[in-house]
């Protein structure tokens, strides 16, 4: 099997292809199950987030593989394949487990350091395990990534400043508006990065919070946590006219604000507001930042602070965790993969001592039971102390390159179960990757067409 991300994040696409490729929870739950139908896929797990979606996969084949979760990908976004392909990567074995740890740590994010995007991998985790996606390969990775984020987070200072999404485009609101101590603010949408904001305006001292949401219970229970005020979705015209700052970010496939409402809305009004939509597909239109006394922010606006970023100290000092958090984690599956040959080289050891024992039995038939236990423990010790060295350096060895091959030459040495070298053996097609240029699962993204076999492939697709 092999490990496979396919994906399009703000690194890879404009904003605008963002908006359209963009999965609410329920369109990337069911794409999940949509990929385990695939030939090539037993796994599947979806990241979608406000600027990102990504494909993890346990696939059988890489071609197979990559061509399955495109088309999946492309169908789900409602998108021909030809439009996604130029701004997909891909990422494949050790890189893939690279991209995910880096996701998990915030190095990926538009603002590197957030920490918003931990909680999104543990949703995305939770969620492919409610729907039976992912099995012991994507689980334990995932379940990896997550310690690997938290690790970051708390041995460096990435986010000491808290910086995130919501507080970067809340200082870039007040620059537009002044402190937000005694504004009037209207947040729409009571998920995740909605209530960060509410929760970031009310540290901020607005003096009026509400929360509109499409299912009135959850945004009153966002409400009440904030000390606001909760009103339904349609609700929102009537409370824009006062509303100083508005936050949205709904995950919902419509606009749920227009030009035509808000300038209904102000028509009597001259203070000037700040409409920050964090939401992808946008939740608001954006030909309203052009109506009078109005300033509209999304995604972009917040891409481009200078500043607003981690610093080049701990963003190294995250990589270096990283990385070692990679080898370590690619050693742990190389020992597993050996695994079947350690057992089955105990396994006949244990066959010869059982063996032994028997024969002195018949040979010394006055043998007394203590003294045959002693034997048989003597002989035992004996025997795991000459095969200690060789298991252990053989599940070391096993993360080189050529690693396989000591367990393969153990196998044949020892004349060990069949059934044990099965699992060293590669069924992958033929290496993606020209000779001589990368090592073996390391691939570029897509939109590079850095290497011939991917050009072929998505010349394939497109």
């Amino acid at each position: 099997m092999t490990l496979l991300v396919v994906g399009v994040s703000h690194r890879s696409a404009p904003v605008a292809l963002l908006d359209r490729v963009a999965l609410g929870s329920d369109a990337a739950e069911q794409l999940q199950v949509d990929l385990l139908a695939s030939p090539h896929v037993a796994e599947a797990m979806v990241l979608a987030t406000c600027n990102r979606v990504e494909v993890y996969a346990d696939v059988s084949r890489f071609h197979g593989g990559v061509v399955d979760v495109t088309a999946s990908f492309a169908k789900a976004a409602g998108l021909a394949r030809e439009e996604v392909t130029p701004h997909l990567y891909v990422r494949y074995e050790d890189r893939a487990v690279q991209h995910l740890f880096e996701v998990a740590a915030g190095l990926d994010s538009m603002v590197v350091g957030e920490q918003q995007i931990l909680g999104q991998v543990r949703s995305s985790l939770r969620s492919a395990q409610d729907a039976a996606t992912v099995g012991r390969s994507l689980n334990d990775l995932a379940q990896a990534a997550l310690r690997v984020g938290k690790r970051v987070h708390t041995d460096t200072g990435i986010d000491r400043a808290g910086i995130s999404v919501v507080s970067v485009a809340l200082d870039l609101a007040a620059e537009q508006t002044g402190p937000l101590d005694g504004r009037r603010a209207l947040v729409i949408g009571a998920g995740a990065m909605s209530s960060l904001a509410a929760t970031l305006l009310r540290r901020a001292g607005v003096a009026d919070l509400v929360i509109a949401n499409r299912t009135y219970e959850h945004g009153a229970r966002l409400a009440e946590q904030v000390e606001g005020r909760a009103i339904r979705l349609d609700e929102v015209p009537d409370h824009l006219a006062g509303a100083e700052i508005v936050v949205s970010c709904t995950g919902s496939t419509g606009l749920v604000l227009t030009t035509r409402q808000l300038a209904a809305a102000r028509a009597d009004r001259e203070h000037p507001v700040v409409v920050v939509d964090l939401a992808l597909p946008h939740d608001t239109e954006e030909s309203l930042g052009a109506l009078p006394g109005v300033t509209r922010l999304d995604l972009v606006d917040v891409a481009d602070v200078p500043g607003a970023q981690a610093s080049e100290r701990d963003v190294e000092l995250a990589r270096a965790i990283v990385a070692e958090e990679v080898r370590a984690h690619l050693a742990s599956l190389a020992a597993l993969k050996v695994e079947p040959v350690v057992v089955s080289l105990r396994a006949r050891a244990e066959q010869v001592v059982e063996a032994e024992l028997q024969r002195l039995k018949l040979r010394l038939p006055d043998l007394d039971d203590a003294a045959a236990d002693e034997l048989a423990r003597s002989l035992r010790r004996a025997v795991s102390t000459l095969l200690h060295t060789p298991t252990v350096r053989m599940k070391e060895l096993a993360a080189d390159p050529e690693g396989t091959r000591y367990a393969a030459a153990l196998h044949r040495l020892f004349d060990l179960d069949p059934e044990a070298i099965e699992s060293l053996v590669v069924t992958d097609d033929v290496d993606p990757v020209t000779p001589g240029a990368e090592p073996a699962g390391v691939l570029d993204p897509l939109v590079d067409g850095a290497d011939p076999g991917y050009d072929d492939l998505l010349g394939g697709l497109r």
